[in-house]
């Protein structure tokens, strides 16, 4: 059996009392190169074609999450669980297609959401619940008028 030999640890860096301008930004991004080149993903478990995700359990496709579950697609979020194609959402749950949400559920082309629920194609709202392009709907009119909707817009119909 071959031995695995230990990765290379980084050159010493001055400390940053030692460094001029120059020194600091190209040990910066001697980092930055280092991190954006890493596909591990440490602390996963069962996460495939994942890349540079932290603590995710059961994702693919994912790109620097953080404590993700059960997601697919989604960059730049933390603290997901069965959310598709989402980006810099955090602290959500089952929500698509969305960006920059937060605190949020059940959201399907939202952006800058958040604490809201049952949202489809809205825009900067806070604590709201069941509303469509921004404007608020009954529960059962909100169901009727998304279903409708995914149709029109090529959307797959119930949860993946």
């Amino acid at each position: 059996m071959a031995a695995t030999r230990a990765p290379t640890p980084p050159a010493p860096l001055p400390t940053p009392e030692q460094l001029d301008r120059r020194g600091f930004d190209a040990a910066l991004q001697a980092l930055l190169d280092a991190h954006a080149g890493s596909a591990e993903n440490p602390g996963s478990v069962r996460c495939e074609r994942c890349r540079a995700c932290v603590a995710c359990m059961f994702c693919s496709d994912c790109e620097a999450c953080h404590r993700c579950t059960h997601c697919t697609g989604c960059r730049a979020s933390s603290h997901l669980t069965h959310c598709h194609d989402c980006a810099g959402c955090h602290d959500s749950a089952y929500c698509e297609r969305s960006e920059n949400c937060a605190g949020a559920s059940y959201l399907v082309l939202c952006r800058d959401c958040s604490d809201c629920t049952y949202c489809f194609g809205c825009v900067g709202l806070a604590r709201k619940d069941f509303h469509i392009l921004n404007r608020p709907y009954t529960r059962s009119e909100y169901f009727r008028i998304m279903e409708k909707l995914r149709g029109v817009l090529g959307l797959a119909t119930g949860r993946r």
